[in-house]
């Protein structure tokens, strides 16, 4: 079966690499979990991620289908919206981030800057072993806490899914028509200055 998709690289302004403008978040996705080894390549890519003082204040909370109690515990987590199409995916998991320094126990201000670059990392990577990340904000930091004992001075960040990209016909209705729509960014002229804020880099 051919699968629809719309895995075109992105019509970037400029050339990037090949692995950035292919990169896209998508709902449908087939069954398949990824294997042990393919996991650690990519929480590996994680791991090395630059983090303040070298803090890494990153951690990770990860099921998967072949455990359905944490699976539907880490699935009752997430908006209803969200919920009614990772329920069809392979694995879901949370980004959980350190608030404060382990060096002084101060309150770290750069840890969800940190959080995010080792996100980007875990994505590239996965990208590069032909997996798919959709990244969601739509879930209860106080439920993820609940269900899996997450610790004080630890906040959940974001959750995540990782799996093959699948037909989009698998979806419900009211979201099949999103997953179709083409890929848009802001110009770089929106988002790029030099001297100023009103003028313009590029």
């Amino acid at each position: 079966m051919t699968l629809k998709t719309r895995r075109e690289p992105a019509k970037t302004q400029q050339p990037v690499m090949e692995l950035i403008a292919k990169r896209w978040s998508p709902k449908a996705f087939r069954l398949e979990i990824p294997k042990e080894a393919e996991l650690i390549s990519m929480f590996e890519a994680a791991r090395w991620a630059p983090s303040c003082f070298n803090n890494q204040p990153w951690r990770y909370l990860v099921t998967t289908r072949e455990d359905p109690e944490a699976f539907s515990r880490a699935l009752a987590c997430l908006t209803e919206k969200n919920a009614s199409w990772v329920q069809n995916t392979p694995l879901l998991a949370f980004q959980i981030m350190r608030e404060t320094f382990e060096y002084n126990g101060k309150p770290n201000p750069w840890s969800g800057f940190d959080c995010g670059l080792a996100m980007a990392q875990l994505i590239l990577q996965a990208e590069s072993m032909g997996w798919s990340v959709h990244v969601m904000a739509g879930f209860s930091r106080d439920r993820v806490r609940e269900a899996f004992g997450v610790p004080e001075g630890f906040k959940p960040l974001v959750a995540f899914v990782i799996g093959i990209e699948g037909d989009p016909d698998t979806l419900p209705e009211d979201l099949k028509e999103s997953e179709m729509e083409p890929r848009e960014r802001k110009p770089l002229e929106e988002i790029v200055f030099s001297a100023s804020w009103s003028n313009r880099m590029f």
